[in-house]
């Protein structure tokens, strides 16, 4: 194997192992709560997210327990949890196109209400 041969391979299996998202394909991030966290239900819950919708996206929806909760325009910012019951629940970011389809991207935590 030449040198031009070997630069070919490695540039490739670099490009593989680069995460989608570095290359402009669109991200979700949730800052709060954290994964696993334990949040107390008298409190002012909010999930605080920041989005790269990626070419596809144009905004975001909310999901509570595999139920659309809100659509949201602003690609960074926070939702209101309001009134979660006691329990575990699941808190999910997903990236939705201008038909409100989800384009894959998203970012789900796991939260315990007290």
């Amino acid at each position: 194997m030449n040198i031009k041969q070997l630069f070919a391979v490695v540039t490739f299996g670099l490009l593989l192992a680069v995460p989608s998202a570095s290359l402009g394909q669109g991200m979700v991030r949730i800052t709060a709560p954290l994964d696993g966290a334990t949040i107390d239900a008298m409190d002012e819950n909010r999930l605080v997210y920041d989005v790269d919708p990626g070419p596809h996206g144009d905004h975001v929806h909310v999901y509570i327990d595999n139920r659309e909760a809100g659509i949201l325009r602003k690609l960074k910012g926070s939702y209101l949890l309001e009134s979660l019951s006691p329990g575990k629940h699941s808190l999910c970011i997903k990236v939705a196109n201008k038909a409100h389809v989800p384009v894959g991207i998203e970012q789900c935590v796991k939260v315990t209400v007290k």
